[in-house]
């Protein structure tokens, strides 16, 4: 793979970034507008329909969508960053992406550290990372004009 490098923590971070600003004006504004400030400061754990759909099932479904389709949500694009099979460094197979997709909570849950991990890994892994077989690269080629 020529002009490719594991992408490491910082960078992805920063795609995190570009991808919480997204969703927090698709799906979190119009939860905000639906629900109002109880949604916010409320201790239900599901306020209705819109909270499941908004919430939980679109971004499940896009999220998976983009990694299938173009490698990586819109964060990861903009930084020019791909998500790949480990093995192959081809497209990860659907149920890598569902898997990964579900190893997140795996990863958050105990202080964060599956995602630090990205910043001690030779090949900059996280465990969901490792728990799906992907590997994040970067393309560090330059562009034509």
């Amino acid at each position: 793979m020529e002009n490719k490098e594991y992408a490491g923590f910082w960078i992805r971070f920063g795609a995190l970034l570009i991808d919480l600003v997204i969703m927090a004006i698709v799906l979190y504004v119009p939860l905000s507008l639906i629900y109002g400030e109880e949604y916010w400061i409320g201790d239900k754990l599901i306020y209705g329909f819109w909270d499941v759909m908004l919430g939980y099932v679109v971004p499940f479904v896009a999220t998976i969508w983009f990694w299938l389709h173009y490698l990586g949500t819109p964060g990861k694009m903009a930084m020019k960053l791909q998500i790949v099979d480990a093995s192959t460094g081809g497209k990860m197979r659907t149920g890598q992406a569902i898997g990964r997709y579900f190893a997140y909570i795996l990863s958050a849950v105990p202080l964060c550290l599956g995602f630090i991990w990205v910043g001690v890994d030779q090949r900059k892994q996280g465990w969901h990372d490792k728990l799906a077989g992907t590997v994040v690269i970067r393309n560090t080629g330059k562009e034509p004009v």
